[in-house]
């Protein structure tokens, strides 16, 4: 018997401490940016209180609160799921997978303090400049190599001719990554305003709900196996993303207005797909520890389709822009889908180890907090859209909805906390199992 295969059978949990690791650095980076957003709503309530932050005030907190909900949390469990997909999270190289972790981590670090320095290139989610630009780019590329050095250490192992030219794809694509973030993070490309386009067209916001939809059919063939008989909803699913794909190629580019019916007609196509993905997500054999985020990642993904579709109808996105309303909107796909999205990742590789997610208490907590923080933006953006000054000057109404936004706000922070503090005690006992693990195969 292989010896990898070997350790996995008398030490179960040894692949599965990479994607624990990988979740403690996710949701220490998640606490971070929760912490950072109850200091921005306060400040919205007493903007005063920014005159004894001295230079670290408004403006640079909230650099850190989106670059680590990002980077951080988002980003770190797709570390965890590139291990498992390259194999780096099995055998020698398994010990890599923390200290590459770290050096992400020690990115982020950088990053924060470069950022609340005043450090940034003014373009949204592309902060990175100077020094942590340098230092986050270095760590793209070692996760590069390390996943190029996984894969050919695994080189013999049995797999399929496309599992394999899948693999090699994705380093090819994985490699542009750090280059393309340093060339577009730099203050000579592409301007932080773009003054070719007037917004928001039905192509563009088709486009980008594509490449969302891609991202969750391309997701599961990592994670679970597929059910035998049902290739036919899978060729389905695959089809009806090249039929939008092509209808999103010969929409109109460019400064188009959302008032074409060609424009809100053709984003309605998107609906289709909320009783497609669970269909097609139905094909695969998950872990039953995911049941719980399975349903409310496909429940938020309704609901982000319906409402992005609504947001985007004439009359109804000219009240809502640049109001409160759309950072509501913001949250149905942020801390709705995309964190459901990937804490169902985390769970699928931890495995038996999932649990942590799945108390009541912490789930309650992070949905209640988000279904509350969206209808509370929501009923701000509708008041805004009659009253510009609305959110400027304090009133009693606004003052109401930005202290209870702080209450979701907390809310949301304490269940980050439950899960970091029981992610921890998952850590330190897989770390007691590699113990006895590693007394057992000596004394053999």
């Amino acid at each position: 018997m292989n010896s990898h295969r070997l350790d996995e059978r008398l030490n179960p949990e040894s692949s599965a401490r990479p994607a624990a690791a990988a979740a403690w650095h996710a949701l220490f980076w998640l606490a971070a940016a929760n912490g950072a957003g109850i200091l921005l709503a306060v400040l919205l309530l007493f903007p005063a209180l920014n005159a004894g932050l001295g230079e670290w005030t408004y403006g640079r907190w909230m650099m850190v609160h989106m670059n680590l909900e990002l980077y951080g949390w988002t980003a770190l469990p797709m570390l965890g799921f590139l291990f498992r997909i390259y194999g780096a999270d099995r055998g020698p190289l398994s010990a890599w997978c923390r200290p590459l972790l770290w050096a992400w981590s020690a990115a982020l670090a950088i990053g924060t303090f470069s950022w609340l320095g005043g450090h940034s290139t003014g373009k949204l989610f592309l902060d990175w400049s100077g020094y942590a630009r340098i230092f986050f780019c270095a760590a793209l590329l070692a996760l590069w190599l390390f996943l190029a050095i996984a894969l050919y250490a695994h080189r013999e192992v049995r797999s399929s001719v496309a599992a394999w030219a899948g693999k090699i794809g994705g380093l090819l694509v994985l490699l542009s990554v750090p280059f393309v973030i340093y060339a577009a993070s730099a203050s000579g490309g592409y301007p932080a305003v773009n003054p070719s386009t007037g917004g928001p067209t039905g192509a563009s916001q088709l486009e980008s709900s594509l490449a969302i939809v891609l991202i969750l059919l391309m997701l599961p063939f990592g994670l679970a196996p597929r059910k035998k008989g049902r290739t036919k909803l899978l060729a389905a699913s695959w089809a009806a993303l090249l039929a939008e794909a092509v209808l999103c190629a010969a929409l109109g580019r460019g400064d188009v207005s959302h008032h074409r019916p060609s424009q809100y007609l053709s984003l309605a196509s998107l609906l289709v797909w909320i009783p497609l993905v669970p269909a097609y997500y139905s094909t695969f054999a998950w872990n039953s520890n995911t049941r719980l985020w399975r349903n409310a990642m496909l429940g938020w993904w309704a609901a982000l389709v319906i409402t992005g579709w609504i947001f985007f109808l004439p009359g109804v996105l000219d009240h809502f822009k640049f109001t409160d309303g759309l950072v509501g909107h913001s949250f149905v796909a942020m801390a709705g889908f995309t964190s459901s999205l990937i804490i169902l990742v985390m769970v699928q590789l931890l495995g038996e180890g999932g649990w942590i997610f799945n108390r009541a208490r912490a789930f309650y907590l992070w949905q209640g907090g988000v279904i509350a923080y969206i209808l509370l933006m929501t009923i701000a953006g509708w008041r805004e859209g009659f009253d510009p000054a609305f959110t400027i000057v304090p009133g009693a109404l606004r003052n109401t909805l930005y202290a209870l936004r702080l209450l979701t706000g907390v809310l949301m922070f304490l269940a980050s906390l439950d899960w970091l503090n029981d992610c921890t005690a998952l850590l330190r006992r897989a770390e007691r199992k590699t113990v006895e693990h590693e007394l057992l195969v000596g004394a053999r």
